[in-house]
């Protein structure tokens, strides 16, 4: 069993890490992985990644592209090892997703209400979200067009859906990548000895 995997007491416990674009959360993630935790990828810049070498270079401009990122979040979960001594971090979740439509100005269609419904009938995720705080700026990218000022309002769109689906949010602070995973590992192990 992994370092990572050794925190863990019995079920597996998939935590949501989430936050504002360009905050340093895949950074974050690909430090996990490396200290022995299964990691889920982030589905939205993958489905991006996809639609721009097939042409088309503002996927995010049609509605289609809300179930896109919907149908791999689910694919990559149902996927996803079980194992039940296992901590499991998934970048993003669906709940992203519905925050990433409101922000788009997209309605919720019935592929992903129906999937925000069994994500929390069934309980997949722990309550409990890490929320990784922007620096203070924001680098772009092919597949992140976004300015400083709207990434704080998608930031702030992110903490109050999940919010509003009942998650308790656990603020990652501004630090290094190293300190930042010692704060999740740290919440945690607390996490699970209250359980």
């Amino acid at each position: 069993m992994t370092s990572g995997a050794n925190l863990i007491l019995n079920a597996m416990k998939r935590f949501i890490v989430t936050g504002a674009p360009g905050s340093g959360k895949t950074a974050l993630i690909r430090l996990l992985e490396v200290e022995g935790f299964s990691v889920i990828e982030e589905a939205a810049t993958d489905v991006i990644s996809l639609e721009q070498a097939l042409g088309n270079a503002e996927p995010w401009k049609r509605a289609s592209f809300i179930d896109a990122v919907a149908n791999l979040q689910r694919q990559r979960q149902m996927r996803a090892s079980t194992q039940p001594d296992e901590v499991q971090f998934h970048d993003r979740s669906a709940f992203c997703t519905a925050a990433l439509a409101a922000y788009l100005g997209y309605p919720l269609s019935d592929l992903l209400m129906h999937e925000l419904q069994r994500l929390k009938q069934d309980a997949i995720f722990q309550n409990h979200v890490f929320f990784i705080q922007n620096l203070g700026f924001i680098t772009s990218t092919e597949a992140r067009r976004i300015s400083f000022e709207e990434t704080l309002r998608f930031e702030a769109i992110h903490e109050k859906t999940y919010r509003d689906y009942g998650f308790e949010i656990v603020i990652i602070n501004p630090a290094t990548v190293i300190e930042r995973a010692a704060m999740i590992k740290k919440a945690i192990q607390e996490l699970l000895h209250h359980s």
